[in-house]
Parts: C-alpha cells; structure tokens; sequence
C-alpha cells in the first residue's frame, strides 16, 4: 500500500520507454508513492496526450506529473485536474501557439548533437552512435546498450503542432536543468525553465539523468510532491 499523500506518474520522451525510468521507480517505490510509467506511442501529439490521459486516469492522489524530453510538452497539454505539481526533467516547455520543434530547434545546437531526419517509414529514430555521444554520454555500457536496444522512434507529427496553453500556467513547476545536455543545451533549458517561473535546479548532469544520476531526480520530485 502506497502511503504517500501524491501518486508520481512519470512520462517518457522520444527514443526511450518507461524502462528509463527504474532507477527513480524504485526508490520511489520504496517511499511509500505509487508510481506509473505512461507508456505514449510517440505516433502524434494528439495520441499521446490521450495515452497519458488514460495512465491519469488509474490514479487515486493528486498528481506530480514527470516529463522527460518532449514530454514536456505532453504533460503541459493534459486537462486533468488532479495533477497538482509538474516536474520537467531536461524537458521542453514550448509556449501557447508553439511546436515542440520551435523550443528543440532554438539557438544553436550542440556540436555532438545528432543530426535527425525521418527514415523511409516517416519516423525519426536516434542514429545508434548518439546514445553514448548525445543522449546519454554518462552511461554505462550495459545501459547504453539497453537504451540503444529499446528506443521508440518519434513522428514528426509529434512535434510540428502548435500546443495550446499549457499547463505550467495553472500549476507550480520544477525544472531540473541538465548542464551537460548535448541534446537540448543548458542554456535552452534555462530559458524554458525562467520563461515557466519554474523552481529551477542546474546539475552536470546528460540528458538521461534519471539513468545515470537518478538521485537528482528523485529528490526534486520528492520536492515537488512535498508542496501537495
């Protein structure tokens, strides 16, 4: 029995599942939360909310809502009044009338930054090479190969549509600020983050910290869930 006065539900981002997340599952776990991993099929904005919607929907307690990557934006378009709290882990936050590719694509990007592009079947995947040089240089081996091995790929459906107000408007936010991030920079982040009026924490940390420094994360979704 969960003994926690919040449920946790925490959302992947592109190329990834809900695997990444078991470094901060079960610690979480162990503290008494509840915790979910929305599984989103990465197949268009529309349909992920909708997915996410249906993991918010098994839950009892207010909600602090986790999102990784571009489900930031997934978890700032959802309705549910249950969700109290949003957490953006190395997320991205666009604004009312902006495409996640507007906030993924601002400044210039990372030198090691992978170049993307949709293969013959219109889906973006991660060149195989950019997990240990981008999406999570900090890995281990192992964990590289597990990443490598489950990446989901993204449409470009997901990230050409104009959001609408999100919710970071309505809700208090943390963001935890990924310093060593090649996929979205820092300092993208840091604007984000400034822009929500967020609660803003900055690690060296990759892009995959709940991987490869999965106590960061925790802590700042215990914070978050503390304020419910």
């Amino acid at each position: 029995m969960s003994s926690q006065n919040a449920d946790i539900v925490l959302v992947h981002g592109a190329w990834a599942d809900g695997s990444g997340w078991a470094k901060v599952i079960a610690p979480l776990t162990a503290a008494g939360f509840s915790v979910a991993a929305a599984p989103l099929p990465l197949t268009s904005f529309a349909e992920d909310i909708a997915a996410l919607d249906r993991t918010l929907e098994r839950t009892e307690k207010p909600v602090v809502l986790v999102g990784h990557a571009y489900a930031g934006a997934v978890i700032a378009a959802v309705s549910s009044e249950r969700v109290k709290a949003l957490v953006y882990v190395a997320a991205l936050a666009p604004d009312e009338g902006e495409t996640v590719a507007d906030v993924f694509y601002r400044g210039e990007p990372h030198p090691q930054a992978p170049k993307l592009a949709p293969d013959s079947n219109g889906l973006i995947y991660l060149p195989q090479n950019a997990f240990a040089t981008a999406f999570a240089q900090n890995a281990k081996a192992d964990e590289l190969a597990v990443l490598a091995a489950s990446q989901r790929p993204i449409s470009p459906a997901c990230i050409t549509v104009p959001v609408g107000r999100p919710l970071w408007k309505d809700r208090p936010a943390w963001f935890l600020i990924a310093e060593e991030d090649r996929m979205i920079r820092g300092d993208n982040q840091r604007f984000m983050a400034a822009r929500m009026k967020a609660e803003q924490r900055s690690i060296p940390v990759d892009h995959m910290p709940m991987v490869t420094a999965p106590s960061v994360v925790v802590d700042i979704i215990r914070a978050a869930a503390t304020t419910i």
